[in-house]
């Protein structure tokens, strides 16, 4: 007589099975040098999205930046992005408290959400950033 369903299987088998299903994909996503996370890309290619998923949980939904566990500064109106290059920079290579997105996002991706930020928020830049440009701002 064979299991038909979940159902007859005891909660703590179920939390058993669980942690233990758990603890093997933790297993098998953990890297060669000790890490759990690895070189993962992000798939949107969208510069809003990037920005609602990535970008704005310190920067803020509209981009006024935060003080708190750390410095986030405020993207709105912000005259430190008049030179798209530099914006790509820091999204590449990160600066002080904020981590680099050089290996999470392509550079289509970078230059989608950097031309985003630079045209919303009060922001006024005109200037568009490509790809190629994003390019050479990685070492």
């Amino acid at each position: 007589m064979g299991i038909t369903s979940v159902s007859h299987i005891t909660r703590p088998a179920r939390c058993i099975i669980s942690l233990l299903a758990l603890s093997f994909s933790a297993a098998a996503a953990q890297t060669s040098d000790g890490s759990f996370s690895g070189p993962v890309r992000f798939g949107q290619q969208d510069g809003e999205v990037i920005y609602r998923t990535i970008c704005q949980g310190c920067h803020m939904p509209s981009g006024e930046g935060a003080v708190g566990a750390g410095a986030y500064p405020a993207l709105a109106n912000s005259p430190s992005l008049a030179v798209a290059g530099y914006a790509a920079y820091v999204v590449v290579n990160g600066s002080r408290a904020m981590p680099p997105f050089g290996q999470l996002l392509d550079d289509n991706q970078i230059a989608a959400v950097v031309n985003y930020v630079r045209m919303h928020f009060g922001n006024t830049f005109t200037d568009v950033m490509t790809a190629s440009d994003v390019k050479s701002t990685r070492h």
